[in-house]
């Protein structure tokens, strides 16, 4: 059998099937045409995935580079458990099997809110999703873990984690290069280098990357097309071998993003006949707030990708740090070190209205991000009846924002009206009290996370294995919120203050969470042949209390509702039993789970609905939340020369207790109000999800082979808002990408590809626009890429 070695991060998950297809299909089938063996280690000994109990998704650079996946966002075109929703790079959100974090395209990076699903780059947790909204680079694998983990490592993380690992150094001289050009000016260059610096002690790997792209979204006025991409990345790393028993891996990066970026178009429209507010406050209709102002949108098909924003657009992000590995084996044991320290700079521009009107004329958060961890591992090493995992975790970091927000000439007939107040109290509003009018301040977040944690697994009988973890995690948090208003029409009018100070007013609070937690997992596993594994789980796993850092909703009296300033733990209990097999004299592999997660107080980002101000997003519990499901991998060795694969992800999840949520905007009237969302389907989840794909490589008579890709990715409908709203509805979609393609003898490949080959029309995420005017936005789909790459490796 040929053997591909994939590490894993964490005891008692395996490489789903998946992860057999990396190889190119011609490498795919060993000297019987079987689908070749994964191994993995996950329990820090290497050892078959198909007899590692547990479910992880696994994709390796290989199938990235077939593929052309240069992101997390298409990744989850593979990963069919996986959901990644990203209004803009700070605003990022992941979900595995619905869960993580909500998903809000208003605002998902409320710095006090801890991912659900943690997110790592050679074993170092990234605290803030949006740095993983970089392009990939030089990368080796990528791990999707499903369901709660943190007994063997890191971070605690209830949903899952994606685990991202890297081109190691090599001592053989090695380099790789590759040019891509295609639609819309996208050009993607990538080089890495490897070799030995100093014998066989010292090796280096330097590697590189930069994309760029036109935007897919013209904008009528100006006639720049926005959206646009543009990424550049550096890593260097050292691997020093002083001995046989030691190892030291080095590490630095940075990435670069700066992009005309990111805005919405018109997707849907809540009108009179199904909502609840008066005509003039409804964005369409003879007397709604677009005939107000004479104003059309330049389009109603979102796929006309047209937008006419009349406010500055841009994003400048980058990201980077320093990590070390080093392993010491220390006999029957071997004793790991991480240690790192990273960085993260934001600052964009954004349009939050949406349209031609002024309404809002300026919002951005410039933001600075700076993280410590160090973590110690000691685990044993081989294969015994007994083995063990154990180690401590430290983390700290500390996020410092400014929130920056201005309306202009428009906002005060937009979000407040011709008058204010009711009756013989109503007073008229000059047009311009809010031109000029906003916010600024400064947001400091601090958070300090200990941990120690131990997994053993236990053979007490031939071809029966017990596993048994516990982590305790220590955490505490502190935020300050601080901001002030300023500019708009001065007053004395007590009403036309009371009626700015409903669209914006100064915070000033600080909050404070001090939380611990022992969480753990079981697990038993039956080796009932060589060929067939079955298993069982319980894992239960809990998200230390968040503090709003997003500021506060405001209570009937316009004062911030400091009730709402912490919210509650989050505590997950997942169970789930598999099957994993090889069939047909190990042509194919076959796997299957079913789960059943249970989450109460689940840690959301919610929007307040209140008709009377402007959108503002902020944290909250939602007392119960489950979602049950099955999921399935297979990967069939066909021929030699073909390889096919696929997977099916099912999943039912809903809001079990939810009875004081904010409103679908259907329901929202002039009037503050709740609804009972219980029984509502959870967002960005759809029912089903799956993946198929193939590879098939003719050999030629020069040493050379052609080579045919294809894989396609299948959603049904979600909704694109926790509120459930029938206008946020995303509709169901399939995308196929594909490339064909010479690969020579000497080492150069040249390849025709395609993302979005049958060029789908669909819809990413959706936000509500601000002042609930029943307006909906949505970031449409990347049209059809058409390109050529050429390739060299030596």
């Amino acid at each position: 059998m040929k053997t591909i070695w994939i590490t894993a991060a964490a005891l008692g998950v395996t490489a789903a099937p998946v992860a057999a297809q990396d190889a190119p299909a011609a490498q795919a089938a060993d000297a019987d045409h079987g689908v070749p063996t994964v191994i993995v280690t996950a329990r820090r000994r290497a050892e078959d995935a198909q007899r590692v109990p547990g479910s992880l998704s696994v994709v390796d650079g290989a199938l990235l580079d077939r593929s052309y996946t240069v992101n997390t966002q298409q990744l989850s075109q593979l990963a069919p458990a996986l959901n990644y929703s990203s209004a803009n790079p700070r605003n990022t959100a992941f979900t595995v099997r619905g869960l993580g974090s909500s998903v809000v395209a208003v605002s998902q990076a409320n710095d006090g809110l801890e991912p659900g699903v943690g997110f790592y780059v050679d074993q170092v947790y990234h605290a803030r999703p949006a740095t993983a909204a970089f392009d990939f680079s030089d990368i080796e694998r990528v791990e999707v873990l499903r369901g709660p983990q943190g007994t063997l490592f890191g971070k605690n993380a209830t949903a899952g984690a994606i685990l991202l690992t890297t081109r190691a150094p090599t001592f053989t001289s090695e380099g790789e290069a590759e040019i891509s050009y295609g639609s819309f000016d996208f050009v993607q260059a990538k080089a890495a280098v490897s070799g030995a610096l100093i014998g066989d002690v010292l090796a280096g790997r330097l590697s590189v990357v930069s994309t760029r792209r036109d935007g897919v979204i013209d904008n009528v006025v100006t006639g720049r097309a926005q959206n646009t991409v543009g990424n550049q990345a550096i890593r260097a790393q050292l691997l020093y071998l002083p001995s046989a028993d030691v190892s030291v891996k080095i590490g630095a990066d940075f990435t670069n993003f700066q992009s005309n970026c990111c805005t919405q178009v018109y997707y849907n429209l809540a009108t009179r006949a199904t909502t609840f507010r008066t005509a003039t406050r409804q964005f369409a209709g003879p007397t709604g707030l677009a005939a107000q102002f004479g104003y059309a949108p330049p389009s109603t098909n979102p796929y006309d990708r047209v937008t006419d924003i009349d406010a500055a657009l841009g994003v400048d992000t980058n990201e980077g740090g320093v990590g070390v590995i080093a392993d010491w084996t220390l006999g029957g044991a071997t004793l790991t070190s991480v240690s790192a320290w990273r960085f993260w700079n934001w600052d964009a521009a954004n349009d939050r209205d949406y349209t031609g009107i002024p309404v809002q004329i300026e919002q951005h958060i410039p933001s600075r991000q700076d993280q410590y961890s160090q973590e110690l591992r000691l685990a044993s090493n081989g294969d015994r009846a007994f083995s063990y995992v154990g180690g401590v975790y430290v983390f700290r970091q500390r996020v410092i924002g400014r929130p920056i927000s201005i309306y202009g000439p428009a906002a005060a007939r937009y979000l407040i009206g011709t008058t204010t107040g009711t009756g013989a109290a109503a007073v008229a509003v000059p047009g311009n009290l809010l031109d000029g009018y906003g916010t600024d301040g400064r947001t400091d977040f601090r958070s300090d996370s200990y941990a120690a944690f131990g997994e053993v697994n236990w053979r007490p009988v031939e071809r029966v294995t017990l596993t048994g973890g516990l982590r305790y995690t220590y955490e505490e948090k502190e935020g300050t919120y601080d901001t002030f208003v300023f500019g708009g029409l001065q007053t004395a009018n007590a009403a036309l203050n009371a009626a700015k100070l409903s669209i914006l007013r100064g915070q000033s609070y600080a909050a404070g969470v001090k939380d611990g937690a022992l969480t753990g997992r079981g697990n038993i596993a039956f080796q009932a042949s060589d060929d067939v594994l079955g298993y069982a789980s319980y894992a239960r796993g809990e998200k230390s209390g968040g503090i709003n850092m997003s500021g506060l909703p405001l209570d009937d009296r316009n004062s911030p509702a400091l009730g709402t300033a912490v919210v509650r733990p989050e505590k997950n209990i997942n169970y789930e039993v598999g099957l994993k097999t090889r069939l047909f004299d190990r042509r194919l592999v076959l796997n299957v789970d079913g789960f059943y997660s249970r989450v109460t107080d689940f840690q959301a980002n919610v929007t307040d609905t209140r008709a009377a101000a402007a959108l503002r997003t902020y944290l909250a519990n939602i007392p119960r939340v489950t979602v049950k499901g099955f999921e399935a991998d297979a990967v069939a060795a066909v021929t030699r020369n073909l390889s096919l694969r696929g997977s099916v992800a099912y999943a039912d999840g809903t809001f079990d207790s939810y009875p004081a949520a904010p409103c679908p905007i259907e329901r929202i009237g002039n009037t503050a109000s709740v609804c009972d969302l219980s029984g509502q389907r959870l967002p960005s989840l759809p029912r089903w999800s799956y993946t198929l794909g193939g590879d098939y490589v003719q050999p030629l008579g020069d040493g050379g082979s052609a080579f045919v890709h294809a894989d396609s990715n299948t959603r049904t409908r979600q909704f694109g808002d926790p509120s459930g709203s029938a206008f946020t509805v995303i509709e169901g979609y399939t995308i196929v990408n594909a490339s064909i393609g010479f690969r020579a003898r000497e080492g150069w490949e040249l390849a025709l590809f395609s993302r979005n080959l049958f060029d789908k029309d669909y819809i990413q995420n959706v936000t509500i626009q601000a002042g609930n005017s029943g307006l909906i936005l949505a970031t449409p789909s990347d049209p059809r890429v058409i390109g050529v790459t050429l390739r060299v490796r030596q």
